[in-house]
Formats: C-alpha cells, sequence, structure tokens
C-alpha cells in the first residue's frame, strides 16, 4: 500500500457518516464542528486525565477542547499537488470499454497514494491525440538544438 498521511481526508469506502466519529492523532488537523467549523491542530488526546480532545489553532492561539467521542471532528482536506503515472502497463477492458492507468496522486503535505486513472475510449483517444502532439513538439525542439 501508497504511503499515506493521516490528515487526508477518509476514502469513499470509509467516508464519515453525519454523526460519525473522527478520532485524530496528535497533530492532525481537525475541523470542530461545535465551533462553527474552526481548523485546529490537535495538541493533546482523551486519557484518564483528559476527558477531551485539546485543539489550537494552526499560527497558534486559545486552545479549545473539542468532546472525547470525535462525533464533532472531522478530517481536513489536503490539497493535490499532482498526479504522475506509474511505471506499469495501461490496461483496456474490452468488456467494460475503459482503461486503466495507475498513478500516484502528491499532497501537499508530501504524502502519496497510488490509485487508478479510468479512461473511456473517447478520453483514450483525446490523450492519445495530445501526447503525439507533446512528443512531436519535443522531437522538433531537440532537432532545432542541433
Amino acid at each position: 500500500m501508497a504511503d499515506r498521511t493521516s490528515k487526508q481526508l477518509p476514502t469513499p469506502r470509509t467516508a464519515l457518516a453525519p454523526g460519525s466519529p473522527f478520532h485524530p492523532r496528535l497533530g492532525d488537523l481537525a475541523v470542530d464542528l461545535a465551533k462553527d467549523g474552526t481548523v485546529g491542530v490537535v495538541v493533546a488526546l482523551p486519557s484518564d486525565s483528559s476527558a477531551s480532545y485539546q485543539l489550537r489553532p494552526p499560527g497558534g492561539g486559545v486552545d479549545w477542547r473539542a468532546r472525547s467521542d470525535g462525533t464533532t471532528l472531522r478530517p481536513v482536506p489536503v490539497p493535490v499537488t499532482h498526479v504522475t503515472p506509474m511505471r506499469r502497463d495501461a490496461a483496456y477492458d474490452p468488456r467494460a470499454q475503459q482503461a486503466g492507468l495507475a498513478v500516484t496522486v502528491h499532497y501537499e503535505d508530501g504524502g502519496t497514494c497510488e490509485s487508478l486513472l479510468v479512461l473511456t475510449p473517447a478520453q483514450v483517444e483525446l490523450f492519445h491525440t495530445q501526447l503525439d502532439r507533446m512528443i512531436k513538439a519535443r522531437e522538433s525542439a531537440q532537432d532545432r538544438k542541433r
């Protein structure tokens, strides 16, 4: 499995339903619904000595507490910076009429995860045309340098 940071959104199969608890770890960013969607860094976890999460604004400021059951907390998504193809063969499924290309998704915090880019035949044709143009432009530029 690819590297994954705890700050990323849950995958669709583990997405949080309304009212579901989110149990962040120390250092995670969390949105606190009980504080009008305020984002905070988790600086203390519920324990025997503390019955709640303690959060602090990312730039510093006054700490606050959130319920220990995690029902008011939600994960903060980490933006995607780019996606790169993996060094694996693309596959075409004629029955589904779809192509699949393994890709790596790169996140702003340095985390990555593997995913699959699924393309229809029309999208495959479009990418083929665009890639063909890019290859010809690159070859032309290389010829001019010689």
